[in-house]
């Protein structure tokens, strides 16, 4: 997807409506985690440095089609103006007299970022009139939001179709992620490794059929191995598993051949909080167990396969890496991508519990990319597009 960025286009004096993703978890009004909003200050910068009059808009949360104080956007323009060293200034609601009022008076090089679009219901829906008034702030457009790309929102879709005839770009995260993730689609250097994780098939349908057409091994790990042991008839005991899906993974692994590659062991326990943990072999599982993780056989065994891998893609963990007890099997994962990426692999980590897993362990420069988007980077894999990105420039 070759698309115009904010490079492309002259901001000076020119107000832009620029979508991020600033949806951070907060504890109380005290962001816990900053990441998004320090991913987008390349883009951020750009614009302000070169005299464009900034304004950001995103969700947080998922409010009831109504303002909520807990999930309103104003600590996120408290601490973006740490990060610049300047003012933001904050509007109480994202549409309005108020923010119009605001948007209208802003100079060269100023940024203001909107309230919460989710506290309108009509972002959600792309409603026609509401995304016709997000397009009236801006001059030029620019989508920098990859973990909403997937969504056909107001402010993701309808404000950009709106402002047909004016510059309509992509900013810098997104240019990374679609080089990663567009290269991983349409031309891996092979060896291609897909790792898939997670609790069930049901979510990974279609990424894992466009997936075993284009990598050369599909390692499956988390809840989602049992439902496939399922198919084969092994016992999985008390597993979480979607016995309604049994069929359709017999078909996945009739059409895999030897490319889909399930765990020969297991690490066991009778719940969630048990510390007592066994292994057993793959399909084995007695029938008062459940699997909580793959076991040390199969962690060699993937590791192997990353370590001849050219092109990784991991979506998704290996076991409850939450638990202590559990975490051997995603964090085994994490340590092979960043010894592929030191022997020259690129590595792209998914998003989602993925990208939390390998940031809690320190990880996440040490692999190539780190998606901003676990859903979005999931329906990229499937479709190697979306509708939001294809109206831009």
């Amino acid at each position: 997807m070759a698309k115009k960025t904010v490079a492309n286009v002259d901001v000076k004096g020119k107000r832009v409506l620029m979508r991020v993703d600033f949806n951070v978890p907060l504890e109380g009004s005290k962001i816990s985690d900053d990441r998004r909003i320090v991913m987008a200050l390349p883009t951020i910068k750009s614009i302000i440095d070169r005299g464009g009059r900034l304004v950001l808009c995103s969700h947080l949360g998922r409010p009831k089609g109504g303002p909520e104080a807990k999930y309103s956007l104003k600590p996120c323009a408290e601490r973006l103006g740490e990060l610049l060293h300047k003012p933001v200034k904050f509007t109480t609601d994202c549409i309005g007299v108020e923010a119009e009022g605001i948007v209208n008076a802003m100079k060269d090089g100023d940024v203001t970022l909107l309230e919460n679009l989710r506290f309108h219901k009509e972002e959600e829906k792309n409603d026609p009139n509401f995304a016709k008034q997000l397009a009236k702030y801006g001059d030029v457009y620019v989508n920098d939001a990859f973990g909403t790309a997937h969504r056909e929102h107001a402010s993701t879709f309808g404000a950009a179709q709106a402002m047909q005839g004016k510059p309509r770009v992509i900013g810098f995260l997104i240019e990374k992620e679609l080089k990663f993730l567009g290269d991983a689609v349409s031309k891996p250097v092979r060896p291609f490794v897909a790792i898939l994780g997670g609790a069930k098939v049901s979510d990974k349908i279609q990424v894992i059929e466009q997936l075993l057409g284009k990598c050369d091994k599909l390692l499956i790990g988390g809840a989602m191995a049992y439902t496939f042991f399922l198919a084969q008839g092994k016992s999985v005991g008390k597993s979480l598993v979607e016995a309604d899906k049994v069929d359709l993974a017999k078909g996945l692994l009739a059409k895999a051949g030897g490319k889909l590659v399930l765990p020969v062991d297991t690490v066991i326990a009778d719940g969630f909080d048990s510390v007592a943990t066994s292994v057993v072999e793959g399909g084995n599982i007695p029938a008062d167990k459940s699997g909580f993780d793959i076991g040390p056989k199969t962690r060699e065994m993937y590791k192997t396969e990353v370590a001849k891998a050219k092109t990784v893609i991991w979506n998704g963990p290996m076991g409850v890496f939450e638990k202590e007890q559990f975490a051997a099997g995603t964090k085994a994962i994490a340590e092979a991508c960043v010894a592929a990426t030191s022997k020259g692999a690129v590595t792209i980590i998914g998003g989602g519990d993925s990208a939390a897993a390998i940031e809690q362990m320190g990880f996440s420069d040490k692999v190539s990319h780190v998606s901003t988007g676990g859903g979005a980077s999931l329906e990229f894999l499937e479709n190697g597009h979306f509708s939001t990105l294809d109206i831009l420039d």
